[in-house]
């Protein structure tokens, strides 16, 4: 390994910098480049030239000494730990958030990790997934409220013109900056964790086989294993899909450019967020959904959905399938029952698939279901006894934070603890515009669970923020339990929808009845207190209320 000291730099970015340019030199196999340090770690090929490195760094601008003392030749992982450590050994397979948060977990506690990862450090979340897509749909509704918003009558209109490179650039940096400060930098100032660069599969029940990026393999043994590879994105077998140059998620949100007429193939989370993102800015959307909009949750959902989007000028096509797609002459041409589709570009936004095949899991004895995912028990266990599993590939929810929460419980778990992961009341939002934010049950839900229930919706019209806003779109709908008045579960389709859905997972987490949450204190102008007047609304007509009543 070779040590360089980095004078000049003001922020993580700078060593985001570094570090790329780093990389890029003859015969470096890995690099790392710590802010807080001021220090680059370089894992290079024997012979290679520490000043071309020195030189890469003097090109951004910063000054770069090496220090002598640390000048080891190398191929292995930086900071390797000695295999005769007696401390109990866990080898995490990925390094996003559940990986992150079990490994960190499982250094805590006095376990040394070997984190292993085939690809760029962070996973889906902070790389092609939460992060930069929420970027991208900030900038378009911006975009959307300088076309367009309920008060252009005394705000004058200003079309915005969308310089797309410059905003990808922006929502890049910011991806860049978080994966440095929330993993990488994390990573390098954590002695009892090893990264290893490859992709692992196992050999059997307490060993891995990491091909290594950098050539040649090695065995892995370990006492436990936490399997976090995460998923993919779907892609349904449709004849003519694959020999297109289609996007899915991760190609539409680094694209260099809007297309002036896009499909979109999908009908839930990924597919609408995006759908809506493009056409405010400046796309032509049309939707293709094989049955309704979210057909899996209450239908009031898709349907006030459906609504919103229509009207943004967004064409929704329900119960609509691609039987045949081809590419020809910079176009897309999907072939459907109410004729032919064309389109300058394409997404695919059909879920996604668990990053299992190709590991040998069935060496392990760990077993998976009908779709390919592990499956876990409460406690991500899997079916091999020193073999647990987390987020994505899995069959749990996928939410980065459900899979953060279930790498930390992991970690206790593979240390001798007992922890489980409750999702009773689990929020999840949907950042189309209005959002969409769901916990707990809804009616039909309820129903299979053997609840019998009742419950009230409240339309936005009795709600005084959103009045003010001008923005009445979407509802409030709560579910409780018949008799005892038990809240069992929210759905919310409003602005900031996804602000107030943690206040009624709290309210169904401690078991609150509706009369409960009706006599709490809200603040007044608030979208949130939209749940006390659903809430009145099982007691009161809430349109014979003042504005403030109780």
């Amino acid at each position: 390994m070779i040590e360089i000291n980095v004078e000049g730099m003001t922020c993580t970015g700078c060593a985001a910098q570094i570090e790329a340019a780093l990389q890029q030199v003859a015969g470096v196999l890995q690099a790392s480049v710590s802010y807080t340090e001021r220090k680059a770690r370089v894992v290079a090929q024997a012979g290679a030239d520490p000043e071309r490195m020195l030189a890469a760094i003097a090109a951004l601008g910063y000054r770069a000494t090496v220090n002598e003392v640390a000048i080891v030749a190398s191929a292995e992982p930086i900071a390797s730990h000695d295999e005769d450590d007696s401390r109990l050994h866990i080898a995490v397979i990925g390094s996003g958030g559940a990986a992150m948060a079990a490994a960190l977990k499982a250094a805590e506690g006095g376990a040394r990790v070997t984190l292993i990862e085939r690809g760029i450090i962070g996973g889906t979340c902070v790389n092609v997934g939460c992060v930069p897509s929420k970027i991208m749909i900030r900038a378009a509704h911006v975009a959307h409220l300088r076309r367009e918003s309920p008060f252009d009558a005394g705000l004058s209109v200003t079309p915005p013109i969308v310089l797309r490179d410059r905003l990808l650039a922006q929502q890049q940096a910011r991806v860049d900056e978080l994966r440095q400060a929330k993993y990488e930098g994390i990573l390098q100032s954590t002695p009892a964790i090893t990264v290893l660069r490859g992709e692992a599969r196992f050999q059997d029940e307490q060993q891995l086989v990491v091909a290594l990026s950098d050539g040649g393999e090695r065995v892995l043994g370990f006492d436990r294993c936490l399997v976090a590879s995460g998923a993919s994105p779907a892609v349904p077998a449709i004849p003519g899909l694959k020999d297109t140059p289609y996007w899915t998620s991760t190609e539409a949100l680094v694209s260099d450019a809007i297309p002036n007429r896009l499909a979109v193939i999908g009908s839930s989370v990924v597919a609408l967020e995006l759908a809506q993102a493009f056409a405010r800015l400046g796309s032509q959307v049309t939707i293709l959904a094989r049955h309704t909009l979210f057909y899996r949750d209450d239908p009031a959902i898709g349907e006030a959905l459906t609504a919103a989007l229509r009207m943004e000028g967004i064409e929704v096509l329900e119960h609509t399938q691609a039987s045949q797609v081809s590419h020809d002459n910079g176009e897309f041409i999907l072939s459907t029952h109410q004729g032919e589709l064309r389109a300058e570009q394409l997404l695919v936004a059909t879920g996604r698939t668990a990053n299992t095949r190709g590991m040998n899991l069935e060496a392990a004895g760990v077993k998976l279901n009908q779709h390919g995912a592990i499956q876990i028990d409460q406690g991500m266990r899997t079916s091999a006894v020193n073999i647990y599993a987390a987020g994505d590939c899995t069959d749990q929810p996928q939410f980065v934070y459900v899979a953060a929460a279930a790498g930390t419980r992991a970690a206790i778990n593979m240390s001798g603890g007992e922890a489980s992961l409750n999702l009773d009341a689990m929020p999840a939002v949907v950042f189309t515009d209005p959002q969409v934010a769901t916990v707990g049950y809804s009616e039909v839900q309820a129903y299979l669970a053997g609840f019998e229930t009742d419950s009230r919706t409240l339309i936005l019209d009795h709600v005084p923020r959103a009045l003010v806003n001008f923005d009445t779109r979407g509802f409030i709908k709560l579910v409780a339990e018949a008799g005892s008045g038990r809240l069992l579960g929210v759905q919310v389709v409003s602005a900031e929808a996804g602000e107030l859905i943690q206040t009624a997972a709290i309210a169904i987490r401690a078991r609150m009845t509706v009369q409960d949450l009706a006599d709490q204190l809200f603040p007044y102008l608030t979208m949130v207190e939209g749940l006390k007047l659903a809430a009145q609304t099982f007691f009161k007509d809430v349109k014979q209320l003042s504005c403030c009543a109780s």
